[in-house]
């Protein structure tokens, strides 16, 4: 093997070590974690707000693709798929796969 070929596996052993001794930390720990404590609930709140700010990110200054749709076309079907998800009972099926539809057609027939 090549120098080049046995980094990269090494990469890989020592990347796929951390993310599973993380994972096994995780579930041995997850025994005495009560999921309705103030610290869970706060976790829970924090995992949240960074969520909506990537996606706020995402949908004001996109990049790549996406950047070629008008901030409004963007906009509107947030507001649609919004819509859809309270109507189907929190399915969030529905909303991405027909955000996704309805951005590519108002962004090519508008």
């Amino acid at each position: 093997m090549s120098e080049m070929s046995s980094n990269i596996i090494l990469v890989i052993l020592v990347t796929s070590f951390a993310t599973y001794l993380s994972r096994f930390l995780g579930v041995v720990s997850s025994e005495k974690i009560d999921a309705k404590s103030k610290i869970f609930r706060w976790f829970n709140c924090i995992a949240y707000s960074i969520l909506a700010a990537l996606i706020a990110r995402i949908v004001i200054f996109p990049a790549g693709v996406l950047e070629e749709a008008d901030l409004w076309l963007r906009l509107i079907v947030i507001i649609i798929s919004i819509i859809i998800f309270i109507i189907s009972k929190k399915n969030l099926v529905y909303p991405t796969v027909l955000s996704a539809i309805l951005l590519t057609l108002l962004n090519n027939y508008l």
